[in-house]
C-alpha cells in the first residue's frame, strides 16, 4: 500500500511550521519521527491532505534543566532520551522506561513529542507523562499554552491539541534525593507494544517510610490510568509486600480494560495487578540504594 496523494512542506523553523498548520489546520498531519504515522498513511488509515515534516526544526530537539525540572523538545529521539546523563541522573522513571520502547531502530528515529501526540495506551511516553505529572507545552498562531499531562489525553489516540496546535515541549519533574524508579511491562514479544504496563516512583524519607509515591498505568483502558490516589495511600508507611499486595489488587478491581484480539480483560487486569506489585517492590528497592 502507498499513502494517499497530499501537498508536503518542510519547514524550518517553528514559527514556520505554526504559521502552515494555521493555514492549513483542517486536514494538515504533523510528521515527527513516523514510526506510527508512516505505516498508517501507507495502510490509508490517515489520509492527510497536507503534511508537514518538522524534522528540520532543529530548535525543537533538546534535554535541559529548566526552572527546577528538566524539559525535552517535542523532536527530541527515544535514542537521546535514553542516553542522556542528565535525564539518568535526575529522572529515574524515564531512564527506566524509554529502553521498553520498541526495538533500537525504533527508538533511533521516534520522537517523544511524535509518541504523546499519537496517544496509543499502550506506549510508554504516555505511562510516564501521568505518572511524573508532565507538563505538555503546544503553540499555534495564538500563542502558547500549558496543559497538564492528566488533561492531555482524553481518549483512544486523541489528545487535547487543537488542530493548530503543536506540542514543543515536555516539562518533567526532577526527582528528590532517595527515590527510585521502575518501568514493568508485559508484551508478546520484545519491542511489542505492552499488553500491560507500569510505571512507578518512590521517593523514601531519611526514616526509611515512603514520602512519595508516583504510579500510572498503561494498556487498560483508552487512556493512561492514573493511580495517584490509590499511591497516595502508600505515603507515610514503610514499604511492605503486603500493602503493594493489596493495592495491586484494588487497583486491578478498579480497572475496565476491553477484550481484543492480544488479550482478555481478565487477564489484562490479573496482569496488572502483579505489574504493581513488581513496579513498586522494585522502585523502593532502588530508592534505598540511592539514599
Amino acid at each position: 500500500m502507498k499513502p494517499a496523494a497530499f501537498d508536503y512542506y518542510a519547514p524550518q523553523s517553528l514559527d514556520e511550521a505554526i504559521a502552515l498548520l494555521g493555514k492549513h489546520s483542517t486536514g494538515a498531519k504533523l510528521l515527527a519521527g513516523g514510526q506510527s504515522f508512516v505505516p498508517m498513511a501507507n495502510f490509508r488509515v490517515l489520509r492527510p491532505e497536507v503534511v508537514v515534516d518538522l524534522n528540520r526544526i532543529a530548535a525543537l530537539s533538546f534535554i535541559a534543566e529548566r526552572d527546577g525540572g528538566i524539559a525535552i523538545g517535542a523532536m527530541t529521539r527515544h535514542r537521546a532520551v535514553e542516553r542522556s546523563g542528565l535525564v539518568q541522573a535526575r529522572c529515574p522513571l524515564i531512564a527506566r522506561a524509554v529502553p521498553c520502547i520498541g526495538h533500537a531502530v525504533i527508538r533511533n528515529r521516534g520522537t517523544l513529542g511524535g509518541s504523546l501526540s499519537h496517544a496509543d495506551p499502550a506506549a510508554e511516553w504516555p505511562v510516564v507523562a501521568i505518572a511524573l505529572g508532565a507538563t505538555m507545552v503546544a503553540r499555534s498562531p495564538r500563542g502558547e499554552r500549558l496543559i497538564p499531562a492528566a488533561k492531555f489525553f482524553v481518549g483512544l489516540l486523541t489528545t487535547a491539541l487543537a488542530e493548530d496546535e503543536i506540542l514543543v515541549e515536555v516539562r518533567f519533574p526532577v526527582a528528590p534525593a532517595r527515590t527510585g524508579a521502575e518501568f514493568a511491562e508485559v508484551s508478546r514479544r520484545h519491542g511489542d507494544f505492552a499488553l500491560v504496563a507500569v510505571g512507578a516512583q518512590v521517593t523514601l524519607s531519611a526514616a526509611g517510610t515512603i514520602a512519595e509515591a508516583r504510579l500510572a498505568l498503561g494498556g487498560v483502558g483508552p487512556f493512561p490510568f492514573d493511580a495517584a490516589s490509590f499511591a497516595k495511600r502508600l505515603v507515610g508507611s514503610m514499604p511492605a509486600d503486603k500493602a503493594f499486595e493489596a493495592l495491586g489488587q484494588e487497583i486491578a478491581s478498579t480497572l475496565e480494560p476491553s477484550d481484543d484480539l492480544h488479550a482478555s480483560s481478565t487477564y489484562r487486569k490479573e496482569v496488572a495487578g502483579v505489574l504493581v506489585v513488581r513496579a513498586l517492590r522494585t522502585a523502593c528497592a532502588r530508592a534505598k540504594e540511592a539514599a
